[in-house]
């Protein structure tokens, strides 16, 4: 992982330094930005396998940078607030954010974290000869990481893609978020397992309802498509 960049953007220059420390030592490469605009323009330039985005910004918050940065790139991002509220958290993963942090954060968990990302995602640019799954409605695959509904191209997100390849994978059975967390994001939430609910939402939107994916009410969510 030591050609891996990661793009941190945080106005609180104590946390950029004690990031950007703790990513060096793994080996990262590590670009700062301080500000939403400068933030923005440093992923369009540099094109950074993760970006660390800080909710609270000067000159465009977090979420506005995300909502722009998602039109054009599907960098894996973890998103960092101050806030506790519930509602901050949904509105960053609604507007595309993969994971987030609550401050104050652990530096080692924030590591572990982006290394759990990374090595999912290289395992999936990995499975060049992995096998198609292809059911009676919809068709996976997972070398080209693409997705067929009804015949229909369905463009998911990295982390959309997982989850729904993770449910097909177990069809007929049920998983419950906390399988799911360990399954797609690689490591425990500790309870923080409505990020699981939120992307699951994102997943049925796009395909057209939850015909593909339904809820098992207090246990969890199974993929139901019959096989082809």
């Amino acid at each position: 992982m030591s050609s891996r960049k990661i793009l941190v953007v945080d106005d609180e220059q104590s946390i950029v330094d004690l990031v950007t420390a703790y990513l060096r030592q793994e080996g990262f490469k590590v670009h700062t930005a301080m500000d939403g605009p400068a933030g923005l323009k440093a992923a369009r330039t540099l094109k950074p396998d993760l970006v660390v985005l800080d909710l609270m910004l000067p000159g465009m918050d977090g979420i506005e940078v995300l909502t722009r940065l998602r039109r054009e790139s599907d960098v894996y991002v973890i998103l960092l607030t101050a806030r506790s509220e519930e509602i901050d958290k949904i509105v960053g993963l609604s507007v595309g954010a993969d994971d987030y942090l609550t401050k104050p954060f652990s530096p080692r968990e924030l590591v572990a974290r982006i290394k759990a990302a990374l090595r999912r995602l290289q395992s999936g640019v990995s499975t060049a000869n992995a096998t198609v799954m292809a059911f009676r409605h919809m068709r996976i695959d997972a070398g080209s990481r693409q997705v067929w509904a009804d015949g229909e191209p369905v463009e998911l997100t990295a982390i959309e893609f997982d989850l729904l390849k993770t449910l097909a994978e177990h069809r007929g059975m049920v998983l419950s978020r906390e399988q799911l967390l360990q399954l797609v994001w690689g490591y425990d939430y500790y309870g923080e397992d409505r990020v699981v609910d939120v992307h699951i939402g994102h997943i049925r939107q796009k395909l057209g309802g939850d015909r593909f994916i339904v809820t098992v009410r207090g246990v969890g969510y199974r993929f139901v498509d019959e096989e082809a």
